[in-house]
């Protein structure tokens, strides 16, 4: 699955982020390396784009970008 087919609210943890040279370097140095845990907040009326939060922070990534980041099931609290 990946971060782009979770609903608001719902948590999981990032397995891989995809994508190639610059694309997932910019993924991987705002945060979203694996193991890491990611909460949707909100999704922007027309869809894009998202709003996640992790580390403590709130970060809006675009849907195509959200496509690249492989993440398990959601994680029941």
């Amino acid at each position: 699955m990946t971060l782009n087919e979770l609903k608001i609210g719902q948590t999981s943890k990032i397995i891989a982020v995809n994508g190639a040279g610059a694309l997932r370097r910019r993924l991987l140095d705002m945060g979203l390396t694996p193991h890491t845990e990611v909460m949707v907040r909100k999704v922007a009326p027309m869809g894009d784009p998202i709003e996640i939060h992790l580390r403590g922070y709130e970060l809006t990534i675009r849907i195509d970008d959200a496509k690249n980041i492989e993440v398990e099931g959601e994680i029941s609290r």
